[in-house]
């Protein structure tokens, strides 16, 4: 069984959004990431991955990003627990608010960083340079 998470890569003037997690989080804390959560069971459901990253992102940093999110790429990977994940990341298009840490227990910090400073930062995980190229690919493609 996997667990599926979906991230939001968010950009407003050329620079993405970026949150360092939590010290307390299981699962890479401390370390830079986009904003992102586990996708809840709803029974029968429409649109849930796209629905989950926009809440997210507003329960998490306190934006709202516009309805139209664009798949960007999956992958997977095992928690530092040892759990299976499938994730999912969506570009999305900033609508409005300002980012600030709104769970504590999630996020640490938030910034607004372009994609040179995200691939040259201590903190920037392998995944997230990855998500963040594949982001930019489809942005230079449109």
């Amino acid at each position: 069984m996997f667990i599926v998470n979906v991230e939001g890569a968010v950009r407003k003037n050329d620079k993405w959004l970026i949150i360092e997690r939590s010290k307390k989080e299981e699962h890479a804390g401390g370390l830079l990431s986009l904003v992102g959560g586990k996708v809840e069971q709803e029974g029968n459901s429409l649109d849930i991955l796209e629905r989950t990253v926009k809440r997210e992102i507003l329960e998490e940093v306190g934006l709202k990003v516009k309805d139209s999110l664009t798949y960007v790429h999956s992958t997977s990977f095992l928690t530092d627990t040892g759990e299976n994940v499938v994730n999912i990341v969506f570009l999305c298009e900033y609508e409005s608010g300002e980012a600030v840490p709104k769970s504590p227990d999630e996020v640490e910090d938030v910034f607004w960083l372009t994609t040179e400073e995200i691939v040259n930062h201590p903190k920037s995980p392998i995944y997230l340079k990855q998500s963040i190229r594949h982001a930019e690919l489809l942005i230079s493609k449109s």
